[in-house]
């Protein structure tokens, strides 16, 4: 008699089964139908990123050529002066650090991509007294390579605070002749291989543009003259724009 009880529970289970399984899954069905599907997420990559490019007046001159070049890619600027008026000088690292903090509330931070540089402002000589820029050879640098070195890494750890991708530019070089205030030539190889020896033990991107600069001199720098002409800025300019989409978070085309 157990046995007979067990076997019509089995059936009976058995038959709840068919016919509601078919029943189970239409109602699953239907709640499927009825969930809308998820807004796609946009990619942040397909926004044009934000990029601040710190540095002197070689690269105020290569700033608006380096937007051009990235379009719609990018929105490149650069540190305003103090007074509101046009972009700023950065000059040298003794500048720097004091106003690293100010530079990166530029039309309200928050930048995706940082581009800087200093050198050409450390290295040139200065009169001891009154503190003015000197031709004199004998005349320290703004900035001694010892002092240079501490502030640069003084600066650099403010950016990365930031969060933001850096690459670093090498100083662009210094012609022979004499330029005015005096700077050595030597001198942009040597602080150049302290930066790039910072940058490497941080993990920041170098763009070598002494070493792409150097064999074009004459073609691009003006006569016995730290500054570009519009073809060098120009071509400066391709080589930012090159680095920044390589390390950049651009969706690839």
């Amino acid at each position: 008699m157990l046995n007979y009880l067990k076997l019509l529970w089995s059936h009976a289970v058995i038959r709840w089964c068919v016919y509601q399984t078919p029943l189970l899954a239409f109602a699953l069905l239907l709640t499927a139908c009825a969930t809308p599907p998820k807004a796609p997420t946009a990619d942040p990559r397909s926004k044009p990123i934000r990029v601040l490019i710190i540095g002197d007046s070689i690269s105020a001159a290569y700033t608006r050529p380096t937007g051009k070049k990235l379009k719609d890619r990018a929105v490149v600027v650069r540190p305003k002066r103090s007074d509101g008026k046009g972009g700023e000088n950065c000059e040298g690292t003794t500048k720097g650090v004091k106003e690293i903090d100010r530079w990166l509330t530029t039309d309200g931070g928050d930048f995706d991509i940082i581009h800087f540089n200093f050198g050409l402002h450390d290295i040139k000589r200065m009169n001891p007294n009154p503190g003015t820029e000197s031709m004199n050879p004998r005349h320290p640098q703004q900035a001694t390579l010892e002092v240079y070195t501490a502030q640069l890494e003084k600066i650099t750890e403010r950016l990365q605070e930031s969060g933001a991708i850096l690459i670093f530019a090498t100083t662009t070089p210094v012609p022979e002749g004499g330029v005015q205030p005096h700077r050595d030539p030597k001198d942009v190889v040597t602080y150049n291989a302290a930066a790039v020896d910072l940058m490497e033990k941080r993990g920041i991107a170098v763009n070598d543009l002494y070493a792409f600069a150097l064999p074009r001199l004459e073609e691009w720098q003006r006569p016995v003259n730290v500054h570009f002409t519009r073809i060098g800025s120009d071509a400066l300019a391709g080589k930012v724009a090159e680095a920044i989409i390589l390390n950049g978070p651009f969706r690839p085309k």
